[in-house]
């Protein structure tokens, strides 16, 4: 029996986890575990570590510096993206403001999880 990824080896038990309930399940049951699964894979947010901010201050400052639009991915209770240009950076505050379309947007830098500069 060749190994995959839903298989698990404990001594001479081979067990294939959920994978071996499936054939009794009807196919709605099947597609609300997987949904189940995916909708568990997005409700954490994701853990930054100092490479990843750096990164997203050296393009949150280009941005910032080039009056350029920039696309802010926010961690809001799941991902959301917002693009826009960024007018002021209050560092006491710790928040930038980001105008799209003669509207203002107030983002957090808690908030951020990622940045890229649109061109």
């Amino acid at each position: 029996m060749k190994k995959n990824k839903y298989m698990t080896v404990k001594g001479q038990i081979k067990d294939r986890g959920q994978v071996k309930w499936t054939a009794m399940m009807l196919t709605e049951h099947v597609q609300l575990l997987k949904d189940l699964k995916e909708e568990d894979r997005y409700n954490t947010k994701p853990i930054l570590d100092a490479f990843d901010l750096e990164a997203i201050y050296e393009e949150i400052r280009s941005a910032y510096m080039r009056k350029c639009e920039v696309e802010l991915r926010l961690w809001l209770n799941q991902v959301c993206t917002l693009t826009g240009l960024i007018t002021a950076i209050d560092l006491n505050k710790k928040t930038l403001c980001l105008e799209k379309d003669g509207q203002q947007n107030t983002v957090f830098f808690d908030d951020i999880i990622g940045a890229k500069t649109v061109e």
